[in-house]
């Protein structure tokens, strides 16, 4: 259920979610951070064989939105772990009013994480603000919607046109399309990149892709080669 991704960080894969007719696989992050206490990144769909398998690893402290569009499982999660502190990134309170958000994701690591994980929000962009990890002992760089990739064939008829005009079907992760025209303030989003081809990355997740495993930070220096000045 869980799948280990390096060094204390497991992955997996939920149900298959419909946005605006597109399917688009989801995929979550448990991290074991220095404390012993649980980082949960963009929690996917709560079952009992995955709520066994995460408290199997200790205690979930952190429950963690990173952009404003992944949040449809949350309030499963909160109500599973209430004494878990819910992160929710910038604007995402205002959309989810149900939930009582106690810290809101900023441009530098919660002080209870800081020592396994460094973080940056991606400002400038009219889709969502999006906060982006490193995880340092697995050297891993952990993305939501910022790079995407599907497999050939997942999408059929006029969707896979869409798609592949769109950027989510190339031969690597790119930033969709549609992401690239919503960095409407391509300066705000500059320091963000500096900050992220600084990191040793060696692997990259993201929520909708196959990881990158080897070579991150050569990876994520094609990926946004776009958004240098």
């Amino acid at each position: 259920m869980l799948q280990p991704f390096g060094e204390r960080i497991w992955i997996t894969d939920g149900p298959v979610a419909t946005v605006a007719g597109f399917r688009y696989p989801t995929r979550m992050a448990v991290i074991a951070l220095a404390s012993g206490q649980l980082f949960v990144w963009s929690p996917v769909a709560l079952t009992p064989e995955l709520r066994r398998a995460t408290d199997a690893l200790g205690e979930v402290a952190h429950l963690v939105a990173p952009n404003a569009l992944h949040h449809l499982f949350l309030a499963d999660w909160a109500a599973a772990y209430p004494g878990a502190r819910l992160h929710g990134a910038p604007g995402l309170a205002a959309r989810r009013k149900d939930l009582a958000f106690d810290a809101e994701l900023g441009a530098g690591p919660d002080p209870a994480w800081a020592e396994d994980l460094d973080q940056t929000l991606f400002a400038g962009n009219a889709i969502t603000t999006e906060a982006v990890f490193f995880h340092r002992p697995s050297r891993t760089a952990i993305f939501t919607d910022l790079l995407q990739q599907f497999p050939p064939g997942w999408f059929r008829g006029w969707r896979a046109a869409i798609a592949r005009l769109d950027r989510m079907t190339g031969a690597e992760p790119q930033v969709p399309q549609k992401f690239r025209l919503a960095f409407t303030d391509r300066a705000a989003a500059r320091p963000a990149l500096a900050h992220i081809l600084a990191w040793p990355a060696e692997q990259v997740l993201m929520a909708h892709g196959e990881p990158v495993r080897s070579d991150g930070q050569a990876f994520l220096a094609r990926a946004f080669a776009w958004l240098k000045p």
